[in-house]
């Protein structure tokens, strides 16, 4: 099992979440005509530019890489009728939607996920991005998704969540949004600092070696600019969720104690501007007392004291507790978690731990990241409820809201 030392810069990005091109930055070109296409010229990019974590890079290079998945052939009778483009977060990869897409293939939709410019080779390469990169990527996957289905939604993750909704604000023919953790609003200003840093101080935390800047599936340290964009992101969001309410269906997931994010902001804007029947959200922690629409909004306690949950991570709702990279087996333990000293000695050694999002202390109690979703199943069920799909009803409670387990 692969164990964080309380040297790495873990903190800076996975407590974050989220023109002129940067020559290091994978190709989008307009004049791509299938996904098969813009793939193949992602992988090449990976394949001279990124730099493995590890020995594999090869292997790695697939984790990062744009995929797509097609329902079988009994569900899909023909070709795919719906669609979804799916778009990570602020220095993560296509990864995060290993577990979300593979459920939605399943249920007969066809699925790709987009390589964001910067990312997936080295953290450096996002020194010069720009925001209109991330749009224009977009843009284009999801005109060439549009050619190839009749029905199209979008989703995202975080700063991916974030260009989804712009996008679908001022495109009508989106079907829907799929939002995990969006970044509407930040709990710090953080990237509004970043924005007036990015040209005299490149990265917040120096590059000097001494620390590891990425893993298999994302990085570690985010140069100043990224959080930059990250922040512009959020503000392009939120002036659009200001002037109008969007009357498609939503399906939303917030964490009430993300470190990240500002989830009472999250809770308001379902409430107020996703008005849609069929929309949900799921709220992981305690009943919110700003909570009025109970017949959309579920409760869910995130304490979960016979897994050692003290609480849910802004990143753990994407995944399946069978992963095989943060699973509850999986491969990766973050110990960089804002412990002490000690308590990360205890966690890089195999001790038993708890798990909590960044930052979360409790005496007697040492807490590595929680980077999997005891509820990805039902969440799961209630996702494709609001994209149209039938579940079972042993599945999806017909008494969806009230149930605050806690």
């Amino acid at each position: 099992m692969t164990r964080f030392g309380p040297r790495m810069a873990a903190v800076l990005l996975l407590s974050m979440a989220a023109a002129c091109t940067s020559p290091n930055s994978p190709i989008q070109s307009p004049t791509l005509t299938s996904f098969a296409e813009y793939r193949r010229d992602t992988v090449e990019h990976l394949r001279t530019q990124r730099r493995a974590s590890a020995s594999d890079l090869a292997a790695e290079v697939l984790l990062n890489a744009p995929r797509e998945w097609r329902p079988s052939m009994s569900r899909q009778k023909g070709t795919p009728k719906k669609g979804i483009l799916l778009v990570h977060g602020l220095g993560d990869s296509p990864w995060s939607f290993h577990d979300v897409g593979e459920q939605l293939a399943k249920r007969g939709f066809l699925v790709r996920t987009v390589l964001l410019s910067g990312h997936g080779t080295h953290p450096g390469d996002m020194l010069d991005i720009e925001l209109d990169q991330w749009r224009r990527l977009v843009r284009e996957q999801t005109a060439v998704l549009q050619r190839d289905v009749s029905e199209v939604y979008l989703g995202g993750f975080s700063t991916g969540a974030n260009l989804v909704t712009e996008y679908a604000y001022s495109n009508p023919d989106i079907a829907g949004l799929v939002l995990f953790s969006p970044a509407f609003k930040a709990k710090t200003r953080l990237g509004w600092t970043a924005a007036l840093l990015r040209k005299v101080r490149p990265w917040l935390i120096n590059p000097d070696g001494r620390m590891p800047l990425q893993n298999a599936v994302r990085y570690f340290m985010v140069p100043t600019n990224g959080f930059a964009q990250f922040h512009q992101s959020s503000v392009a969001a939120r002036q659009m969720l200001e002037r109008r309410s969007y009357d498609k269906p939503v399906f939303m997931v917030a964490v009430q104690n993300d470190s990240v994010l500002d989830a009472d902001y999250m809770l308001r804007t379902f409430q107020t501007r996703f008005p849609h029947p069929a929309s949900r959200m799921i709220w992981y922690g305690k009943q919110p007392a700003r909570l009025t629409d109970k017949a959309r909004v579920a409760v869910r306690t995130d304490y979960l004291p016979q897994e050692r949950i003290s609480q849910f991570s802004h990143m753990g709702i994407l995944f399946h507790p069978r992963n095989q990279l943060y699973g509850r087996q999986g491969s990766i333990r973050i110990c960089w978690n804002g412990q002490t000293e000690q308590a990360m000695k205890v966690c890089e050694t195999g001790g038993q731990v708890w798990f909590s999002d960044w930052g979360h202390r409790e005496d007697g109690k040492i807490h590595a990241r929680l980077t999997y979703n005891p509820y990805f199943d039902w969440q799961t069920s209630v996702m494709l409820s609001v994209l149209g799909e039938t579940v079972p009803d042993n599945v999806v409670s017909p008494r969806f809201t009230q149930e605050s387990r806690q």
